[in-house]
This record gives structure tokens, sequence and C-alpha cells, in this order.
């Protein structure tokens, strides 16, 4: 079958999977916002270890309302931003749209189920080193494999055909059982570098360098791994030393929470610390380190944009 796409938010994400899918002659609609002008007029340029390209021209959009109808729509926004996706998505849904939340965190499908009652909701694990540099600019530094699930998909059909668009666009992609499982096995990830990179203002790189902040690192997974546990999630704690070695690996990087804080934008503490505390405190597990990062976190913010 063949879908039409939307991306709502075309940064590191959105630029880079919907320029995939774009590039492959799939039918792809894309909401900006300040790069809007620079998009509709010179398209979009993506450079990639996998080969760069550019798209001369996109089906670019300033506002959801001029856009069409959507099957598939991939949220690329910042959790953030979530308080603004009813409004967003009104227009371009219809009764058999899915939308699929390209997010890191966990609870957000959950929250927008409450949002926009009777949507189709789904979510998307990207593991991907990727940045915005420029307007309509994006720089893919290494990975790009993606993980889809459903949080309430009536018809995983749709979710198979939009895993096979991937997959014949170049992106590694499979489908998910169970998508709460791949959202705590993404956080145990994200939760130990995304924060330590803020707090500790370095990158990934620097963090497996010091024997002190690799071995901080590796805590702040297991307990990440060990709070999915309580909540019934079997995450295995071989996981942490196989992150810790991928991440030794990695091109250095800056995850998306750290260019957050550099470019004094709000961080996505809520769903990437707040909900998952307040999950394995709910199921009798306190992540008392993970807990204290997200009180550092959340001091940061306000000293910030408070003070």
């Amino acid at each position: 079958m063949a879908i039409r796409y939307g991306v709502i938010g075309t940064g590191a994400l959105g630029g880079f999977y919907g320029g995939k899918l774009a590039k492959a002659g799939q039918e792809v609609h894309f909401l900006l916002r300040s790069d809007f002008e620079y998009v509709h007029e010179s398209g979009l340029q993506v450079d990639s270890v996998d080969g760069d390209f550019h798209l001369p021209k996109v089906n670019a959009y300033r506002s959801s309302s001029e856009m069409p109808v959507c099957d598939v729509i991939l949220v690329c926004l910042k959790t953030t931003a979530n308080h603004s996706l009813p409004e967003i998505l009104k227009p371009i849904i219809h009764s058999e749209s899915v939308v699929i939340l390209m997010q890191n965190g966990l609870g957000q499908e959950e929250d927008l189920s409450v949002q926009v009652p009777g949507v189709a909701i789904g979510g998307g694990l990207a593991f991907i080193c990727s940045n915005k540099i420029g307007p309509g600019h994006i720089q893919h530094l290494d990975y790009g494999r993606i993980i889809i699930g459903s949080y309430n998909v009536p018809d995983s059909e749709i979710l198979k055909s939009l895993v096979l668009d991937f997959q014949a666009a170049g992106v590694p992609s499979e489908l998910s059982l169970d998508l709460n499982q791949s959202r705590w096995q993404k956080l145990a990830w994200n939760i130990p570098f995304s924060g330590l990179t803020v707090v500790l203002d370095t990158n990934t790189e620097m963090l497996m360098l010091n024997e002190n902040s690799r071995q901080l690192a590796e805590e702040l997974m297991l307990e990440v791994i060990r709070g999915a546990n309580a909540c019934g999630v079997p995450l295995k704690e071989s996981l942490a030393r196989q992150m810790i070695d991928m991440t030794m690996k990695m091109n250095p990087y800056a995850p998306s929470m750290k260019l957050d804080y550099d470019y004094r934008r709000p961080m996505e503490i809520e769903y990437i610390y707040s909900k998952p505390v307040q999950a394995a405190k709910a199921a009798g597990f306190e992540m008392h380190q993970i807990s204290m990062l997200e009180k550092q976190l959340r001091f940061i913010e306000a000293k910030r944009f408070d003070w």
C-alpha cells in the first residue's frame, strides 16, 4: 500500500528519516518552523555517513492547516512541544491515520491518547547520531536503526508497511513486539548520556575516556535496567556493558539534550527522567541515582529560565 507521510518537525530526526523516505520516492509532507522559507526555496540537504543527498524540491509547509491529510504522521518534535500536538494533528488526521511519536522517553503515547482520543498511536525509537547544523541541513554522523511499535494501533499491517518503506529507503528498521520494553531499553542509554553530558558539560567521547564517568554511566544504566525489571520489563543487566562498549566505539557525540542545553532550549526532563522515576517508584523501586540526576537537571533548567 502507498502511504502518504507527514513529518512534524523537520530537524535532526524528521529531516533525516523524512528525507530518506522522500529520496526513495515516497510522498512526504514536511512541517517546518524557522526553516520554512529556506527549505521551500532551496530544498533539504542531508550529509550522511551513508552518502550525502540533496532534495531540491520538497513538500514544505509552515502550518499543518495547509497540509493534506496523511496516513502516517511521524512526530519528530521534542517532547517539550507535545502540548501543541492536538492543534497540529487535527487538520492532517483521518479516521485511519496513525501517529508515530519519534521521541525519547516514557509515557508520551499514553498522554497523547488522552489529548487526542480515538487516534491510533505508535512509537518510534531512533538509534542515531544526527544533528541539524543549518537551515534545511542535517548531519548524520553514525548509526540510524529505527524500531517501530504499537501503543494502540488496531491493525499492525500499516506498521509493517512503514518498516518496509524505511528498509527500502536504506534505513535499518524493525517492528517491536513490545513498545514499552523498547522504550525502557532506549532509556538505558538516554538517561545516563543525556544527563551526564549536560551536568558535566561534555560529550560521549570524554565520558568514555574517563574511568570515573564511564563507571558512573554504567551504574546509571544498571539502575534503569533494574527499574525496568521492577515494572515487569525483562531487560538483562548485560545490556549495560553492551551499551558502554557501543558508546566507546561511537564517533564523539553530543546528545540532543546537550544541544538543547547549549542553545538555551528547554530540556526533555519530564519524559526522559521524571516519568521513568515515577513508574519505577509506583512499582516499588527507587531509582536514587537517576532521581538525583533529574533534580540536578531541574536545577540547571530553573537557573537558566526562572532566575
